[in-house]
């Protein structure tokens, strides 16, 4: 930046402001590069554990218990070196704060819930060791390389998944399914996979904005490869989330032209066509006849699971029956109990809602808290877009990723949500990991606003005067986008 430009040559005592802020940020122009420290490299592999669950295919890496290790490794290292994480206080930002107060009343539901055992093993087997790692991501988050870098460790763990749907899981047609679908998958079934893919195709399309050459072709196949998996998956309420999450981009992403969001959503349209198996578009069609499948009437079909959960909030409006026990309901408390106990078996069905599940088992103000994590995931990132300079539309890479970032990141929720309502996911990671990293985009749009207001380059087509107002503006949007 210059005088010609609109703003005043920088004076000495700014220049070393410049150089320290510049230590934990991505300078002006700077190329985006992954942080390389040993915390981050620690929390890359992780986050490549937990979403691709790589460790259960070779066996001989989860012998070692990888998961644990690394968390512990982390945590070590965090506490060691407390200068490789925020400053902020990530309990101001309302994700955190929301994922902290879904994590306490976890606990409330447990004990006051059906079963005390049940839901105290999952925290302390599950639950806890998820908890415990997205807080490590939210801390973590200083700058946007960091975020940049956690973004490349999710695609990257999609990839893997790709690779595993197209080279590894076979096809097969189970009984009751038009489809021949991926089938014995010791991941994540082929309903589950949607719900994980979804946010990394939206993540995919959001690292297309800043890389180039090699790379910008690896996510383009990777692109592909994903609407290729969705098609093998058979899901329906997969090529659901796939339409919605489609759309939200074609109508909520501005950091790049419709004619290019078109043609990248016509690729993978294209890809999924390609790829989808025999008998795909007759399962498809039955979206349109809900009436004659047996998830409307069948005694555990979705219709019958939720008329039951509601008849469970019912029961448990406060704290729920426990996380973790809708299943047990089911063989305990439910209506169907007894007449199975006479007349044949009984199948401790899971809700196959995430909706459903949190509902019933955190009760009314669980269930609205963490809902909001999903609302709140969507619209939040919208209103921090229109506050950012329009510049970081065109600006410096580190300004495009910030700016396309909270666009993708409400399609990375939508393409949650939708596939959601289908599969019990809501104590996974996903939505925690969406949750940490919104947090980081918080961060890291208030240290790059540091960073553009120590440069005097917040917007390049305005006075100083005028982008210094647009700086602080956007700096308290960050910090009311924490503390909300």
């Amino acid at each position: 930046m210059n005088a010609a430009a609109g703003v005043a040559p920088l004076a000495p005592a700014r220049g070393r402001a410049r150089s320290r802020v510049g230590k934990v940020t991505a300078a002006v122009g700077e190329k985006l590069t992954l942080v390389r420290d040993p915390l981050r490299i620690t929390m890359l592999v992780l986050t490549i554990l937990n979403v691709s669950r790589v460790h259960q295919h070779y066996s001989f890496i989860g012998k070692f218990r990888p998961a644990l290790l690394l968390v512990v490794a982390a945590v070590g290292y965090a506490y060691l070196h407390p200068k490789f994480l925020t400053r902020a206080n990530v309990l101001k930002s309302w994700p955190m704060r929301n994922i902290a107060i879904v994590g306490v009343l976890a606990c409330c539901s447990a004990a006051f819930g059906i079963s005390l055992g049940r839901s105290a093993s999952f925290i302390l087997d599950s639950f806890v060791k998820t908890m415990a790692y997205v807080f490590l991501i939210a801390l973590s988050i200083r700058h946007v390389r960091d975020l940049y870098t956690y973004v490349w460790a999710y695609v990257v763990s999609c990839g893997i998944l790709t690779y595993f749907s197209l080279f590894v899981f076979g096809l097969s047609k189970s009984s009751g399914s038009y489809v021949t679908r991926l089938n014995d998958m010791y991941t994540y079934d082929s309903n589950d996979i949607g719900v994980v893919m979804l946010p990394g195709m939206a993540l995919t399309l959001l690292l297309l904005v800043v890389v180039r050459g090699r790379q910008r072709w690896a996510v383009l196949l990777l692109l592909l490869g994903i609407a290729t998996t969705m098609a093998r998956t058979g899901s329906r309420g997969g090529f659901l989330g796939f339409v919605a999450a489609a759309a939200a981009a074609l109508f909520l992403v501005d950091s790049v032209s419709a004619a290019r969001r078109i043609g990248l959503l016509t690729a993978a349209v294209f890809a999924l066509v390609l790829a989808a198996p025999p008998g795909y578009w007759a399962q498809m069609q039955t979206i349109m006849q809900p009436k004659e499948d047996y998830n409307y009437s069948a005694l555990d079909g979705r219709r019958a699971l939720i008329q039951r959960g509601l008849g469970y909030i019912e029961q448990y409006p406060i704290f729920g029956l426990g996380i973790n026990n809708f299943a047990r309901a089911e063989c305990s408390i439910s209506p169907k109990a007894e007449n199975l106990r006479v007349n044949g078996p009984m199948r401790c069905t899971p809700p196959h809602n995430t909706f459903l599940q949190a509902g019933t088992e955190l009760g009314i103000p669980g269930f609205f808290v963490w809902l909001s994590l999903v609302v709140g995931g969507v619209i939040a990132p919208l209103r921090l877009r229109r506050r950012m300079p329009r510049s970081w539309r065109r600006g410096s890479d580190a300004e495009r990723f910030l700016y396309a970032a909270t666009s993708f990141f409400a399609v990375a929720m939508v393409g949650f949500a939708v596939p959601a309502f289908f599969v019990s996911f809501a104590w996974s990671d996903t939505l925690y990991i969406l949750g940490a990293l919104l947090t980081g985009l918080y961060a890291a749009t208030q240290m790059q606003m540091k960073e553009a207001e120590v440069s005097g380059s917040v917007v390049t087509d305005q006075p100083a005067r005028v982008n210094k107002s647009v700086g602080w503006r956007v700096a308290r949007s960050a910090k009311v986008g924490i503390r909300r």
